[in-house]
Order: structure tokens, then sequence, then C-alpha cells
């Protein structure tokens, strides 16, 4: 036999109580308990409160269309040769019911047990409508539910009484029975509610009783997911749980399950299961959870709290003020954490929903003046419960939560473990709890893919072709790779457009024309902090030094850093040394891998060898893929000035050349690979011997270009001395014993250098340990490998690399 409990929202449509039938049909003598249809137990309560001052004026429409919508309902659901019978006895119970609203207009006032007994009908117009749609026995629970207790603080079920009563009133019945939840009688022959969601207990107690084979709870949703659907759209419906782990998501404010009904259950080990009657999704919950499962069956949060603090307690009170205010919290069904007892201190925090402060505020006025002690209450809070029976035989798993929140910035205000060892809880900043929940359900359920927030700034060629890059490679990295690339954000010189779901990668040019706000750095981190993302990426593909200037203040807000732009890592260097400080102390990252040689991983390599203890001797290197370019390209027929202009042609040189010929691009360079090299290097330390005069680079591009033509035939000349030698020019990188220089060498056709073609990077490494030198080549220039470097970058701050 099988107990089945289906809730408001089921009873209340035509349509989930059709589907009904075809599931009590399905098992074999089933008990069903039904609930009030939703917002009806409201109504009548709200109903006896008006009619109590004598205004009934008020109330009828309400109440004439309650008795509509159930005689409706009877009229959709029911089989024709039952409706005569159904509509005959609604008619019955709303006469019972119209008499007592008589009778509280008159005499305006009520009891208990006068608010109780309207409040039944909520029920007991259900199972009428139920029971003769299923043709089953309906069976008041006032007869075998009994409570004790009184209204003012709660009853509870009489459980000796109750056992006996259920015997013998099921004993003797065949075939299925209707029965209502939340209803109970007393000892005194009265009628009394359970409280709101008690119908849940009603069916536990009739299965523990019984000995039910299964209890089920039906639903129009899945009731227990992971975390919050509505915060978290990776949530997804947890399977299997055991009653420790389903009582403590249940009273941390997941799903509707009345907790007190585990209880039952547990003590009987009858299996509970929660199903969803539009998809027949299914919770399992039972004894034991599965040791294979992970550590965290799930994760619950209330998103507004208010913690009050009660300190200069008396030692001798302490415990019993703990404990007379858990004993309030728990009578009223209050999800509250105790945290920070502290009796040396006399101090102990108490945290619940604001929803529920009312019931608290007598509470802590009767505390603070019996004690006299002081209390201080902190706002906009929001909780966070891990839950889990697997916590108690794993280790780090507090570690790892804290991990998951310290990486994005998000400051733990108290923290509290529970007694079974099966549950976590940190209270946070409100502001903060969906990225806090999107960070903990990352780290501790996706492992079929982990989620990057990402900000590219600057839209020009190479920013350009990381985006088309993003868009056209995001479905194969998240396939191939586990990673799901959001590009959340995308700004060019003068706007930006931000979408926490995702920006259009197909039309982010139209969008920052039609939508885009003003695009400042100060707008830029502004809308960054407020967007609040976990694992946010800011991406740098700009030259701009007002982007670089950011840098700082969106490491200290755990904003990982990927840039391009050279100008930081090359520029101030206790700025370098605080930027690299400051993300390794924060457990984000800072990468530049394509400040030199583009896509080319020199910077990677170098890194690795000295975190692995070897020590750069000599290095040398053609850095720039433009001079390299322009090199090549020289010969009789093309002169200098003609290489520059096809260099700009190809998209190698920059709009305005001057700035690839006077080697400061090659000089921030070889000082990015000093300082990664273990030297405290700066750009005025490096010697220059440059084969462009100075005066070249003064005045207008016009002024230049005119210059330059007039030098074609002098640079000439030079080519032609150091052909006949058998050598080329190359504009080379040295950093030899801590010593760096830049400068135009010939080399002849023994060096490495010398059939270096196109655009094409050199790196040749000497170190401690490898005495044959290590050589990186490959293209250096160019939107396309500079774009897919910066990807790399991306990429490896989820950990693939």
């Amino acid at each position: 036999m099988k107990v089945l409990k289906f809730g408001g929202a089921i009873v209340g449509s035509a349509e989930h109580l059709k589907k009904v039938k075809s599931i009590v049909e399905a098992e074999k003598n089933p008990i069903v308990v039904v609930s009030a249809m939703d917002g009806v137990t409201d109504l009548l309560e709200e109903i006896v409160e008006e009619a109590s001052t004598g205004d009934s004026k008020s109330i009828i429409s309400r109440y004439e269309d309650l008795k509509t919508r159930h005689t409706e309902l009877a009229r959709q659901v029911v089989p024709a040769d039952s409706q005569s019978a159904a509509l005959s006895e609604l008619n019955r119970l709303y006469a019972e019911m119209d008499s007592m609203l008589q009778a509280l207009t008159i005499f305006r006032d009520w009891t208990d047990n006068i608010l109780a007994t309207f409040l039944s009908y909520g029920e007991r117009l259900v199972s009428v409508i139920v029971g003769e749609m299923i043709g089953a026995r309906v069976l008041d629970s006032t007869r075998f539910i009994i409570a004790e207790g009184d209204a003012d603080c709660g009853y509870s079920i009489d459980e000796e009484t109750t056992t006996e009563k259920i015997k013998a009133a099921f004993s003797k019945i065949k075939g299925a029975v209707v029965c209502q939840g939340f209803i109970a009688g007393t000892n005194d022959d009265e009628i009394a509610t359970l409280g709101r969601g008690s119908s849940d207990l009603t069916a536990a107690y009739i299965a523990k009783v019984l000995g039910a084979q299964e209890m089920q709870v039906w639903k129009p949703n899945d009731e227990f997911m992971s975390a919050d659907p509505k915060k978290i759209t990776s949530a997804y419906l947890i399977e299997h749980m055991s009653y420790e782990e389903a009582r403590e998501l249940s009273i941390n404010g997941v799903g509707t399950l009345f907790s007190d009904a585990l209880t039952p259950l547990a003590e009987a080990k009858i299996p509970l299961s929660m199903k969803n009657i539009c998809n027949g999704n299914t919770t399992m919950i039972s004894a034991v959870s599965n040791p294979e499962d992970k550590v965290i069956k799930g994760i619950a949060s209330q998103d507004d709290c208010v913690m009050y603090t009660f300190s200069g307690i008396p030692s001798d009170y302490l415990p019993r003020m703990v404990s007379e205010s858990a004993m309030v919290l728990e009578s009223d069904h209050v999800p509250y954490t105790v945290f920070s007892l502290s009796a040396a201190g006399g101090s102990f925090s108490v945290c619940i929903p604001v929803e529920y402060e009312g019931y608290f505020n007598n509470l802590s006025q009767s505390l603070t003046s019996m004690n006299a002690c002081k209390v201080q209450t902190m706002r906009d809070l929001a909780s966070v419960v891990i839950v889990g029976e697997n916590m108690k035989n794993a280790t780090g798993t507090a570690g790892k939560l804290f991990n998951a929140l310290g990486r994005n910035n998000i400051n733990i205000v108290a923290m509290n473990q529970g007694s079974s060892e099966t549950s976590i809880t940190v209270v946070l900043e409100k502001k903060n709890i969906k990225k806090a929940l999107n960070a903990i359900h990352e780290s501790f359920f996706l492992t079929e893919y982990q989620e990057l927030n990402i900000f590219v700034v600057g839209t020009g060629t190479v920013g350009g072709s990381l985006l088309e890059q993003l868009h056209s490679q995001k479905e194969l990295i998240m396939n191939q790779n586990g990673v799901k690339l959001n590009v959340m954000g995308v700004a060019d010189v003068s706007k930006f457009i931000l979408d926490r779901n995702g920006v259009d990668l197909t039309r982010y040019n139209e969008l920052l024309k039609t939508e885009g706000k003003e695009s400042t750095p100060e707008s830029l981190k502004k809308a960054l902090f407020e967007l609040n993302a976990f694992n946010c990426v800011f991406v740098d593909c700009t030259a701009a030094p007002a982007i670089a200037a950011m840098y700082l203040d969106l490491l200290q807000h755990n904003i990982s850093v990927v840039c391009a732009n050279k100008i930081a890592a090359s520029g101030d260097y206790d700025n370098y040394i605080n930027l690299k400080n400051t993300a390794r102390k924060r457990g984000i990252k800072y990468l530049f891998e394509t400040n030199v040689g583009a896509g080319l991983p020199i910077i990677n390599t170098i890194g690795d060898l000295i975190y692995s203890g070897d020590r750069i001797v000599k290095l040398e290197a053609v850095l720039s893929g433009t001079l390299n370019f322009i090199f090549n390209t020289i010969s009789e027929e093309i002169p200098l000035s003609k290489a520059i202009k096809m260099a700009m042609e190809a998209r190698f040189a920059e709009p305005d050349p001057r700035i690839d010929l006077s080697g400061k691009d090659v000089i921030r360079k070889l000082v990015i690979l000093a300082r990664e090299s273990g030297l405290k290097v700066s750009q005025e330390d490096v010697e220059k011997n440059l084969f462009i005069p100075d005066d070249f680079f003064e005045g207008t591009l016009d002024d230049f270009w005119a210059k330059v033509e007039k030098f074609d035939a002098e640079f000439e000349e030079k080519r032609k001395v150091i052909a006949a030698e058998g050598k080329r020019w190359r504009f080379v990188a040295t950093l030899d014993e801590g010593k760096t220089k830049v400068g135009l060498q010939a080399v002849d056709s023994r060096h490495p250098f010398y059939d270096l073609e196109g655009s094409n990077n050199l790196i040749i490494i000497n170190t401690a340990r490898y005495k044959d030198p290590m050589m990186i080549r490959g293209y250096g220039a160019g939107a396309a490998v500079t774009a897919a470097g910066v990807f790399a970058d991306i990429i490896s701050i989820a950990n693939i690399r």
C-alpha cells in the first residue's frame, strides 16, 4: 500500500486532477491525502476576520467565487454518474459555511476552534471532489489525526492516540481512501490545524502507522534541485538523498516539503518520492545517501536576512537564551542559524529571513530586557547553506567553499557547521548572493563545464578577431574542453554594452551603436562591479594607457585580467609587481602572453623554466614581426619606404609606423621578458642601437614620410654592403647576464636569425640547464594569431592547460 499526497497547486487544476485519477488507478488501494486549493486557506482566514467585524459585504464576492471554483472543478473532473452526489455534498458543506459566517457576522467574535473549523473546509471541499472523481471513500481526518497543545503555542500530533485511531479507522476499509491533510481533532473533540504545509505530516503519520510501502508527494514542479534554478541556470534535479539531507534543505527554504514529515518516515524507514506530475521527474528520499555521490547534495539560500547579535550576557544565562531562541523559532517553523556562540564573550548571533522578523522581535525585546544585554542588528544579508551527508567523511569541504567565495571576492560575515555535520551555513552581503551561488555550484557540481564571464574591451583588428573566434569556437570549446564562454560585455573607444546572459556576437557593432552606453574607465569599472559576475575575465585588446590603469582595481575585485596591451607589464616596475602579486594572492589570473610574440608560447615557457628553478643565462630574439617583414622585403627593387607601406597594407604595422620603427615595441617586449626572467628592469635600462635617425620621429606623419623617402638611397647602400658579405639585417633584442639591449644586427647564414621569413619571430634561450639553446619560432604579428593567443590565455583561466 502507498500513501499519495497531492498539494494545493494540483488539486486546484482540472488538468492535473485528470492525471491524479490515472495515478491513483495505477496503484492498489492507495490512501490519498489532499490539501486545500492554493490560496484557499489564506482566503478563508481573511473571510473569518472580516466577517467578525460585522461587514459581510466586503467578503461576499470572494466567498461566492470560492464556492464557484469548487463547483466548476467538480463538474470538470467528476464522472457524470457521480456528479449529483458530489454537488450535493459540496452544497451541504457550503450550507455549513454559510451558517458559520452568519453567526460570525452577528456575534462578531470567534474562537480558535471556530477558526480551525472554518479553515478545515478548504480540505473538506477538495476531498469530496477527489473522492467522487476516483470513486473512493472519504474519511474525516479529524477522527484519527489527534493533536495536542493549543493554538497559542501550536499543535503537535499526539502520537499514541493518533496511532490507535489510525489503526482503527483503516482496519476494515478496502479500496482507495481519500482524507484531508492539515486538519486534526483534539482530545476535547474540537478541531485544530497543524500548521501551513502540514498535509505532508498527515500523510507521513498514516504511512508510518500503516506500514506503507512508500509515500509519494506530487507537485507541479521539480521540488528538490541542486540550487535555485531561477538563479542558477545549470541547476539540476537531485535524484536521491537521505532524510537528513532533505530535512536540511527543506528547513532552509528549498521546496515546500513540510520538514517535520520526515521524522515519522525516517523512524519507520519508509521511502519518500517527490514527484513532478508534469514530467514524472522523481527525487527519492530514503534512509541513506549514496556514499559515491558528490560531497554536496544541494545548496539552499535565503535572499534577504537579518542577523541579531546578543552580547554582554551573563554566562549563567547564555545557554538558556540560546535554547529559548531556538525553541521559539522552531515552533514557528522559522529557518534560522545560530552563529558565534561564545561563553567567554557572553554572546551569540541568530540569522533569520527578513519575512520572519516579526516572530523574533518580541523575543528579542524580552531577552534584552530580562538579561540587560545589548543587541546589534545587521541587515542586507543573505545566507547560503551547502548540504550533504558525505561531508562527514570528506576533508576540505569548508576550504573548498571558502576558496570558491574568496576567489570571487565574496566576504563571509558569519559561518556555522551543523551539529550533524551535514551542512555548512555562511552569511554574506545580499548583493553577492547570485555570484556566490554560481561560484559554489560550479565549484561543487559542474563537472561537465566551467563558465567564464568575459568582458572584451577593444573591437579593432585584434579585438574584432577575438570576438569572431569566441563566437565561432564557443560550441567546440564547450564540447571539447568543458568551458562555457559567456561574453557578457563588449566595449569600443566610445561605447559599451553589457548583458549578463551574453552579448549577441553576430551584431555587437550594431548594438554598440544603438544601445551602447558611454565607455570610460570609470563607467566600465562601475558596470562590472555592479554586475558582480562570478569567474569574471576582463580582456584588454587596446593599446590605451587608461585601460591598463584599470587593472589593479579589477584584480582587487577578483576579476581576472587578460591583455594584449603591453603598457602595464612593461611600464612602472612596482605596478607590474603589484599586479602579479595581487592576482596571486587572490587566486585569480593576470595574463599577458601575447605581449611578446603574439600567439607564440614565449612568456609561459620562460615562466615554466623559472618556476622549476632554472635560470635564464642569455636570450636573443627577433620580436618584431613588423620589422622582420620590412627587412625581409627590402631589396634593390623595394626601398625602405615602400617596404614600410607594404607592412602597413599587410596589417603588420601600426597606423603610425614610427611606433614600430622606433624600436619602442621591441624594448617593451624585452623588458617584459627580462622581468619574467626575474630581473628588475625598466625601459630606461635598455641600450638602444636604432637604424632610423632620431629627427625622423619629430613632426607629423607626413613629415616622416617625406624624410624616410629621402633616406631610401642611403639605406640601400648600407644594405648592399652587408648583402655582399652574405649577411642580412635583423632587429635583435638581447638579454645577456642581466644586461639588455636592442638594435640592428647583420647576421650571416650560420645564425638562426638569417633564414627567418616574413613576419616570423624567433627567440633563442640559453639557461643553466639548457646549454644547447631552446628555440621558439613562428608568426609574431597579425590580428588572427594575436587574438588566438589572447583566446588561449582566456581558456587557461579555466585551468585546463
